[in-house]
Formats: structure tokens, sequence, C-alpha cells
């Protein structure tokens, strides 16, 4: 018997069904405080329908791969 080499193996899968987001977290990008609204930071290069995802040292864009570092605020004291 031949063996079957390289290819698709068994079933096909076909496309995968869309799982929609919830609700709360489509506007997961948006802050309301009174009659303000604060949106997250947009990217620069991809315009204003792009966010920046928030990590702990950066801001990242997943689309052009934009990053933006933040930088360290801590205050160094000098002793004489």
């Amino acid at each position: 018997m031949a063996t079957q080499k390289g290819g698709a193996k068994g079933e096909k899968k076909g496309k995968k069904s869309h799982k929609n987001k919830l609700t709360s977290k489509k506007y997961s990008h948006f802050t309301i405080n009174g009659e303000s609204v604060k949106r997250a930071k947009s990217c620069p290069r991809c315009g204003p329908g792009t966010f920046l995802a928030d990590h702990k040292t950066r801001f990242t864009c997943g689309k052009c791969k934009y990053t933006e570092f933040v930088g360290k605020t801590e205050k160094v004291e000098v002793k004489s």
C-alpha cells in the first residue's frame, strides 16, 4: 500500500464561523466621565480608526507594528 505524502491529510475543515464581540468589549476604547468622552490613543500612521494597544511599557499598533515606548519617570536623588 502506498502512503500519502504531503498535502492535506484527513478531512477538510472549511471556513471557521465568525464570533461576534460582546457589546461591552466593542466600546472598551472609550471612557465616559460625565459629558466628556475620552478615546484611547490612535495610531499616527494608520489614522484615527486604529487604536494603540496599551502594554506595561509601550503602546503598539496591531496593524502596522508602530510602537511608542513609555519613558521611566523615576527620580534619582544624588547624595553628596
